[in-house]
C-alpha cells in the first residue's frame, strides 16, 4: 500500500459519515477512526421559558410556631432515636414536661450514641422526626413550649 492510497482513504472518510474503517491486506493493517460530533439543533431563545425554581414555602402558621415555641435542632448528621434502646420507652412524648438538661433523644453518628438534651424548661408540643430516621445538621427535631 502506498501513501497516496492511504491519504485518499482518509479524505473520503472525512467527507462521509463513516466513523471507523479497518483495512487488512497481508501484513499491512490500517485503521482510521473519526469522531463525528452530533449535529447541533438550532435553539429559539424567544420561546424558551426558564423553569420556576421552587422556593421553600414558609407559611404564616410555621412562622408563628417558630416564634411561639423553642426549637430543638440536630447538632449533627446521624440517625434519630426516641428511646435509649429498642423496645425501651421513649425519652419524651408529645405533651411531656421537660427540664433544662434532660435527654430528649439520641442521634447516632459513626456508631456513637449522642444524647441530645433540652436547653429549656417546657412542654414538648411536637416531635417532628420519626424514630430511626436520618437527620441533617440543623434539622428541627421538636418544638418545646417554654
Amino acid at each position: 500500500m502506498n501513501n497516496e492510497f492511504i491519504f485518499e482513504i482518509i479524505e473520503r472518510i472525512k467527507s462521509s459519515n463513516i466513523q471507523e474503517i479497518e483495512i487488512i491486506a497481508g501484513d499491512f493493517q490500517l485503521r482510521v477512526k473519526q469522531n463525528i460530533a452530533p449535529k447541533e439543533v438550532p435553539v429559539q431563545t424567544a420561546n424558551i421559558q426558564q423553569p420556576a425554581i421552587q422556593q421553600p414555602v414558609i407559611t404564616e402558621e410555621k412562622k408563628a410556631e417558630e416564634k411561639k415555641y423553642h426549637v430543638i435542632k440536630s447538632p449533627l448528621v446521624g440517625t434519630f432515636y426516641r428511646a435509649p434502646a429498642p423496645g425501651a420507652p421513649p425519652f419524651v412524648e408529645e405533651g411531656d414536661m421537660v427540664s433544662k438538661g434532660q435527654v430528649v433523644c439520641i442521634i447516632e453518628a459513626l456508631k456513637v450514641m449522642n444524647e441530645i438534651e433540652s436547653d429549656v424548661d417546657g412542654k414538648v408540643v411536637k416531635i417532628l422526626v420519626e424514630n430511626g430516621q436520618p437527620v441533617e445538621y440543623g434539622q428541627e427535631l421538636m418544638y418545646i413550649e417554654v
